[in-house]
């Protein structure tokens, strides 16, 4: 019962991300200040992403050496599109 409890605070603190997100994107702060407001929707993303692979994704209870394997692919990834970016012409 308290797996229901954690899950669903952690359901509101998503949606609250999600929702601040959302007023960055459409209250115009992206005519005032582009790189603020890019910035702010990108770190508020990475944040989104770590809770859900902690908490939905079970990695926090897991061993490390499966949080590195998955840290990894994440590097490994990011690396392929910023090469891949890199080569379109």
């Amino acid at each position: 019962m308290s797996h229901t409890k954690l899950y669903a605070a952690i359901y509101v603190v998503l949606f609250a991300f999600a929702t601040i997100q959302a007023v960055v994107e459409y209250a115009g702060f992206l005519e005032q200040s582009y790189w603020l407001a890019f910035w702010a929707i990108i770190v508020l993303s990475v944040i989104k992403a770590v809770i859900v692979a902690a908490y939905y994704q079970h990695l926090r209870w897991e061993p490390r050496a499966v949080s590195y394997l998955v840290v990894g692919g994440v590097v490994a990834a990011v690396a392929l599109t910023a090469a891949a970016s890199f080569s379109i012409t």
